[in-house]
């Protein structure tokens, strides 16, 4: 199949925000693209969102038929991790390729699942939104760690703060719903992805987190408000990370990589690098026109759709289960209280 001969049918299953102001905006600028069908949580919601936004593609109710259909090539999954690996899993036996919002699931064992139907359709293009957190500087983040620009990292320090969870008065978000998100705690799991893709893999953790706000309008939270990680990288690097959602004068996320011969930074929020050698003062490092990345994401998983030989899109499942190794050791460590090996 060729992008140039041959439409792509898309079905949307969940049509959140991110959907509505990231992903169908960039789908519907390709030509050789068609929404053909939405279900949302509801066939209401469903019905407004067709209207408003895609009155091309057919509101439905139950997700599973929107799935099964003919005229469906791609499923593009935008609900919350609770349906991730179901729909998933289900997409691709269907012969569906697959396309899944972050994070990859609520924990491990469902992950493992959507991995593994992955591997057993390999024709098929499956792959997770990747973060837009150091998207655009992260082939530089690579070369300067790779040229040893602070010679051997030694130290990772990453704080992730907000105070969105500030007021008591407020429901509980869908995020801190663990029957919704499982394992997931604020931007943990997002920002291992990226620190796994510039120092390494972690392979082990020590966590500690805390409910700092446990009742909000009935609903007992048991996600953590508050979260700090201690990780060791196989190169042997260590890690201090720190998130928290109920945190007032926030900085901005950054993340600072103490080395043998100086000090790395990026802010996440302006995409700033700075470089500094021992002796000498931090000084930015630009991000060359020809390594800055931009949002391309709907336009490489489409172009891997149509060209069996085109470079498939990342993450794929395989990097979902390397964070997601993280985030289920993370979560064993809390409750046990003891350092856990990242299997």
């Amino acid at each position: 199949m060729s992008t140039e001969n041959k439409r792509i049918r898309i079905g949307i299953v969940g049509a959140g925000g991110i959907v509505k102001s990231r992903h169908l905006p960039a789908l519907q600028a390709m030509p050789e693209v068609e929404v053909v069908a939405v279900s949302n949580a509801t066939l209401e919601s469903s019905q407004t969102f067709c209207r408003e936004h895609a009155p091309e593609a057919e509101p439905m109710e139950h997700w599973p038929e929107l799935v099964s259909r003919d005229d469906v090539d791609v499923v593009w999954i935008g609900t919350p991790p609770m349906l991730h690996s179901e729909i998933t899993c289900y997409a691709l036996r269907a012969g569906k390729h697959v396309f899944c919002q972050a994070r990859m699931a609520r924990n491990l064992a469902e992950a493992q699942l959507m991995w593994e139907a992955s591997i057993s359709h390999p024709e098929l293009v499956a792959a997770l939104c990747p973060p837009p957190f150091g998207m655009k500087g992260d082939a530089t983040m690579r070369r300067l760690l790779t040229e040893g620009a602070v010679g051997t990292p030694y130290h990772a320090v990453l704080h992730s703060l907000n105070g969105a969870w500030l007021n008591p008065a407020d429901p509980a978000h869908w995020r801190q719903r663990a029957e919704i998100s499982g394992l997931q705690v604020l931007s943990f799991g997002i920002y291992v992805e990226v620190l796994q893709r510039w120092l390494g893999d972690i392979v082990a953790v020590q966590a500690n987190g805390a409910v700092v706000i446990p009742n909000r309008q009935g609903y007992v939270v048991e996600i953590p408000d508050f979260l700090q990680v201690g990780c060791g990288f196989r190169s042997g690097a260590q890690g201090t990370l720190i998130f928290s959602g109920v945190a007032a004068h926030a900085p901005q996320d950054a993340l600072q990589i103490y080395g043998s011969e100086g000090t790395l930074t990026y802010n996440f929020v302006t995409d700033e690098i700075f470089l500094g050698r021992i002796g000498g003062a931090l000084e930015r490092v630009p991000i060359p026109d020809t390594e800055a990345k931009e949002w391309t994401v709907e336009r490489d998983f489409i172009t891997a759709v149509g060209n069996p030989d085109a470079p498939r899109p990342k993450p794929d499942f395989l990097e979902g289960i390397k964070y997601m190794r993280v985030v289920q050791a993370a979560a064993e460590s809390m409750d046990g209280g003891d350092i856990v090996r990242v299997a």
